[in-house]
């Protein structure tokens, strides 16, 4: 039976050397790397192909601490989703999702670098995109790739892979997303600049960080949480919403008040990222400019005009009310020429 994988293999490239056309596939249970000789195992159809970090001595690497804390707390869950029809229909009540999906065409190559449990792209893998989501932490994974196996949905890939040593070829993908992971490395620039080396030519970057006044809120629930022992829980919507289980809660208190790493950022210093890489600036969520809702048929890919300084900083202050139940977070699309 051939494996999943093997169409695939020119877009894969080894994390060790990443010499392109080198990985190859021994059996169903391993990739070798002609080159550099490095094996790489296949285990219940997850690539293992995470590699580590080398870099300088004395340089902060927090990745080994942010993949312990997801190992043991995967986030999010699946226990809203009991079929494919549920997924889809949950993920269409969200305003962001929905219009990923009615945008993004069907046949795109998609990549979802820290995926977690793989919600969106085994959502964005419905209409017929291939997709490959990948993550550092196995646990997580193997949540997503479950709830591909159990619903049939071959158009999506689970690869676990450490996001500075990417495993997939340059140039390679239609749309790069990373939602709520680069503020939980060490160096979130040179997070952003390695991922976007991963998009094509008129291809899309998508990233959602957290917000430096958008947490402010959540920043202050933290300490209070932290002082009294986990008592006002209350105090965040999420956790006194009746709707939602104890095991989603569990997941929403450990991701927002109990990781061992964040960083927060602005619209306007994202803006700088975006131009030392060489991309132009498509559009921020939300708006850079004051007064300017983000609306629900928005064309997610319409590139417009950032806001000025000052007009930045109008609408980025108003963050601090609006970040009290997402979390704190602003999303940057930005495109390679």
């Amino acid at each position: 039976m051939p494996s999943p994988l093997e169409p695939h293999l020119a877009l894969l490239r080894c994390p060790r050397c990443r010499e392109p056309g080198k990985l190859e596939l021994r059996g169903e249970d391993a990739l070798a790397c002609a080159a550099c000789g490095q094996t790489f195992p296949i285990a219940g159809e997850l690539p293992r192909l995470f590699w580590p970090n080398d870099w300088r001595e004395g340089q902060t690497d927090v990745t080994d601490t942010v993949k312990a804390f997801y190992e043991e707390t995967p986030f999010p869950n699946y226990d809203d989703f009991d079929s494919v029809g549920s997924l889809a229909e949950k993920a269409r009540q969200g305003v962001f999702a929905r219009l990923l999906d009615e945008q993004v065409p069907p046949r795109a190559r998609v990549l979802e670098v820290g995926c977690g449990t793989g919600q969106l792209s085994n959502f964005l893998s419905i209409a017929n995109r291939t997709v490959f989501a990948s993550d550092l932490c196995v646990n997580s994974l193997g949540l997503g790739r479950d709830f591909a196996r159990r619903h049939a949905l071959g158009n999506v890939h689970f690869v676990q892979m450490n996001l500075f040593r990417p495993a997939f070829a340059e140039r390679s993908f239609d749309l790069v997303i990373s939602n709520g992971v680069l503020h939980h490395t060490s160096d979130p620039f040179l997070a952003y600049q390695t991922i976007a080396q991963l998009v094509k030519p008129g291809g899309f970057l998508l990233v959602g960080l957290y917000h430096y006044y958008g947490r402010l809120i959540t920043d202050a629930r933290r300490v209070l949480f932290r002082w009294s022992g986990d008592r006002f829980l209350g105090l965040d919507p999420n956790l006194r919403d009746a709707k939602k289980s104890a095991a989603k809660k569990r997941a929403w208190l450990a991701d927002q008040y109990k990781h061992p790493h964040e960083s927060k950022h602005t619209i306007g210093e994202t803006l700088g990222w975006i131009d030392k890489i060489g991309f132009r600036f498509v559009k921020s969520i939300p708006r850079s400019k004051p007064f300017a809702p983000f609306g629900a048929d928005e064309s997610l890919f319409e590139p417009e005009l950032p806001g000025n300084a000052l007009e930045r900083f109008l609408a980025e202050t108003g963050a601090i009310f609006r970040g009290s139940r997402e979390g704190g977070f602003f999303i940057m699309i930005a495109q390679r020429p």
